[in-house]
């Protein structure tokens, strides 16, 4: 047994010697982004331990005492943070529902323009929103929908009616926010998708046509079923980030007046460890949400392997 387990110990290491004689430079071009995760990612999880601590900055983080699961009591019962852990859910929920499939259909609608130049100036064009930070989209946003003077606005009024309050509506703000997440993720986020089609056998295409398919029964047999493996892929990532919520988007964009229905873990963290200094609570509030989102991730992969399809491992 320990003479098979040397031999397969020397297999490996020799396979590795050989990769690595092979791969060297690509394995030196992974090198930035593995210090980029182990500096910015797995040595700043040392400050998990604070969820724990009654912290205070004087003490930091190896002097302040302990406190055990006093913080995830408090946060447990405060009603904020219940009501921000359901407009997460809510918010990610309806995101999966309208954002995710966005890209996927734009992508099926693309590949099948027929004019290569409309195709490559449609799908330019659809990438730009990805590079405007949330900030301008919010300045574009009131000039189109500020109940005062928006553009939109004034035209619902020219024509008689009585606008609605977007911005500071609990009924139009999670719509608002759905539409503007579209339209800033779907052209970028449909580059995956475009990639997957590109490299179908174009040789199944031509004999469904030659069997009488047609375009839509070519979409629904063979792109759909080729490009599902990524969109499982893609899901699971979803998934993953349900607790996320969008901060950014957000954070430029809710009032207190919409806390109500915008408000989520994400912002009840700002407020309760930037704002009031609660860095133990909004701690304990980042440790439940990463805790939810591995279980998300590892339940989803489960579950795409359940329906035989390729998920993360």
């Amino acid at each position: 047994m320990s003479g098979s387990a040397a031999r397969l110990g020397s297999k490996d290491r020799l396979t590795f010697s050989k990769s690595w004689e092979r791969y060297k430079y690509i394995y030196l071009l992974l090198l930035p982004g593995v210090i980029y995760l182990i500096i910015f990612k797995y040595l700043p999880m040392y400050g998990l331990i604070i969820a724990f601590q009654e912290f205070t900055i004087f003490s930091g983080v190896f002097q302040s005492a302990w406190a055990g699961l006093e913080n995830f009591s408090r946060m447990m019962s405060s009603r904020m943070f219940w009501q921000a852990f359901w407009n997460t859910i809510r918010i990610s929920v309806l995101r999966l529902i309208f954002v995710f499939p966005a890209p996927v259909l734009f992508s099926l609608l693309l590949n099948e323009l027929p004019f290569k130049r409309f195709r490559r100036f449609t799908q330019t064009i659809s990438y730009l929103p990805h590079f405007i930070s949330w900030i301008i989209i919010a300045g574009i946003l009131d000039v189109f929908v500020n109940p005062g003077n928006g553009v939109i606005m004034l035209a619902i009024q020219k024509i008689g009616l009585a606008p609605p309050n977007v911005i500071s509506s609990n009924t139009w703000f999670v719509p608002m926010l759905i539409v503007t997440d579209i339209y800033k993720t779907m052209g970028y986020s449909a580059i995956v998708y475009l990639a997957a089609i590109s490299s179908i056998d174009p040789g199944l295409y031509e004999a469904a046509i030659i069997d009488g398919a047609s375009r839509f029964r070519l979409v629904w047999h063979i792109t759909l079923p080729s490009i599902l493996p990524v969109i499982c892929i893609m899901f699971i990532f979803n998934i993953g980030s349900i607790m996320e919520g969008g901060f950014n988007q957000i954070f430029v964009l809710y009032n207190p007046l919409v806390y109500r229905t915008a408000d989520i873990i994400d912002t009840f963290i700002y407020r309760m460890g930037i704002l009031t200094a609660d860095y133990s609570l909004g701690a304990a509030a980042q440790f439940f949400k990463s805790i939810i989102g591995m279980l998300l991730v590892i339940g989803s992969n489960y579950g795409v392997r359940l329906f035989k399809q390729s998920g993360l491992w």
